[in-house]
């Protein structure tokens, strides 16, 4: 099946998944917070498929927010969205973008090099969530 993703779609698409490691990013920054971020990011730039080409790049001139409370209010409704406008087109490329994101969250969290914060396991918790609302 062909996709079609209008440049409305696309930022919203990485809006989503680069805004989860943002959260991600937040949530450990007790830790390393650059150190999630640029975790997350590797993960994000491996995927393949289109979520490998749509995330490519992290979106250009988004503004976030002041706090984490305001970059969660765009980025867990991004995710949902995401998820129901490839579920409507191609249910195959729905779940590669929903595993290209789990991926980019286990490894900003560091699920292989041990136990991550409870403030990232929350965090995570809350973007799966998302990604499985719609």
């Amino acid at each position: 099946m062909s996709i079609t993703l209008t440049d409305q779609d696309k930022l919203t698409l990485r809006i989503a998944a680069w805004g989860a490691v943002s959260l991600m990013s937040a949530a450990g920054a007790a830790g390393s917070a650059h150190k999630v971020a640029t975790e997350g990011s590797i993960a994000l730039t491996s995927a393949t498929g289109l979520a490998g080409h749509v995330l490519t790049k992290a979106p250009k001139g988004v503004k976030y927010g002041k706090s984490v409370a305001e970059l969660a209010d765009q980025v867990l409704p991004a995710l949902t969205a995401a998820m129901s406008l490839l579920k409507q087109q191609d249910p195959a490329e729905a779940d590669n973008f929903r595993s290209t994101v789990i991926v980019a969250i286990d490894a900003a969290a560091g699920i292989h090099r041990g136990q991550p914060s409870p403030t990232l396991v929350e965090m995570a918790r809350k973007i799966t969530e998302a990604l499985d609302a719609a």
